[in-house]
């Protein structure tokens, strides 16, 4: 395939879990894809590797303190080096750019979004706290301007394909499946006093720092309930989160007549990761397949509210509706780092997380910057907590 015909990428958040491992795809089918625009947020090291080996028409360091160091490691490369967070959103924007794949994490994401899919660029979706925080406003623009969602989480990606060719069938229930983290087995007691490097070791998922320890409380799959709300015009009560421990059904649909269609797999992020990028094609790939022999028990169970209070918390603002979720994942953000740093305790994270939905005004139908004034607001309040 010549370059014209390649389908151009923009990958937001090049150096991280979800953008190294799509340039790994990006990488085996040189053919099919470019890595036209990388961005990163202040890792300039893997930012100018990344771009000496892929040669972007772009890239972006939104530490602006990094520009110097990359824009002169980038010297003798046709590159357009460029810093700052509003370079983020101009990029998105950029005439050749087919998909634009959103891996940044946590809120930062949100703007560039809504910036590419105003330029009417495909969006590949990975980074979940879009659709959390502002939802319905992010659904409302992709109608207005006829835009595709792919979604790459596991999960979202295993509805999306066990809705291929169902369009016109009603759906009774998502099943969601959860891994249950490293905690799954703990009692109260224990919760009491792990700590972040036991929450960083996930049993079947490589993943960064934010989203292992979202895992660990099981924030990150309220998060998803209320993405998959979303993304599939589904009522939150009709979304089932049912405990999998070995993630191997990512998750399942299951329709009027009781039909339950799923879709399995290895705990490999690049399988929805090149289906987003290839669809509506599968390409062929190298990727890890299920040993059935060696595999036995697949086992299933109701996930505890009291052992994970995130995720009680994350069905409470699901309920609030309004601007509930984008108060809930700012607070989050700030107790998911306070823990990482040894600043807050597991469980704690539940409890400033609550006390900030009580005291945060609740917005009806927000625009973008009431999310914004949102967003910050909490922050402060939730720092001011811990």
């Amino acid at each position: 395939m010549d370059n014209e015909n390649k389908k151009k990428i923009c990958i937001l958040g090049s150096t991280g879990s979800i953008g190294t491992q799509a340039l790994e795809v990006i990488g085996a089918h040189p053919d099919l894809f470019e890595a036209y625009v990388l961005t990163a947020g202040r890792n300039a090291d893997l930012l100018i590797r990344q771009a000496r080996r892929f040669q972007p028409a772009a890239v972006v360091i939104a530490d602006e303190t990094k520009y110097a160091e990359v824009r002169e490691a980038l010297a003798d490369l046709p590159v357009q080096v460029y810093c700052g967070e509003e370079a983020l959103c101009q990029v998105c924007q950029m005439e050749p750019v087919d998909v634009v794949l959103t891996a940044l994490v946590g809120f930062a994401g949100l703007r560039p979004t809504v910036a590419a899919i105003k330029a009417r660029k495909t969006i590949a979706l990975a980074n979940k706290e879009t659709l959390v925080v502002a939802g319905e406003l992010v659904t409302r623009l992709c109608l207005e301007n006829r835009v595709a969602v792919l979604p790459v989480d596991s999960e979202h990606s295993a509805i999306f394909q066990s809705l291929m060719g169902e369009e016109d069938n009603a759906i009774e229930k998502i099943i969601l499946t959860a891994s249950g983290g490293p905690f799954r087995t703990f009692s109260p007691e224990q919760m009491q006093t792990v700590t972040a490097a036991q929450a960083l070791r996930h049993p079947n998922w490589d993943m960064g720092a934010k989203i292992t320890i979202d895992s660990a409380s099981m924030m990150n799959k309220g998060f998803e309930v209320i993405e998959a709300r979303w993304l599939f015009d589904v009522e939150p009560e009709r979304i089932q989160v049912v405990v999998h421990p070995q993630s191997i059904l990512h998750s399942a649909v299951e329709f009027e007549d009781g039909a339950v269609v799923g879709q399995m797999g290895m705990p490999d992020m690049k399988i929805p990761i090149q289906l987003a990028l290839s669809y509506p094609k599968r390409l062929k790939s190298d990727f890890p397949r299920v040993d059935w022999y060696r595999l036995g028990q697949m086992t299933f169970e109701e996930p505890d509210l009291k052992r994970f209070p995130c995720l009680a918390q994350a069905y409470r603002a699901i309920a609030m509706g309004g601007g509930a979720p984008c108060v809930l994942n700012a607070a989050n953000e700030v107790v998911n780092l306070a823990f990482r740093e040894g600043r807050c305790r597991f469980l704690q994270m539940a409890d400033v997380i609550s006390e900030c939905l009580s005291r945060m005004p609740r917005l009806d139908a927000p625009t973008l910057e009431d999310y914004l004034a949102l967003d910050r607001d909490t922050r402060q309040l939730a720092t001011s907590l811990l």
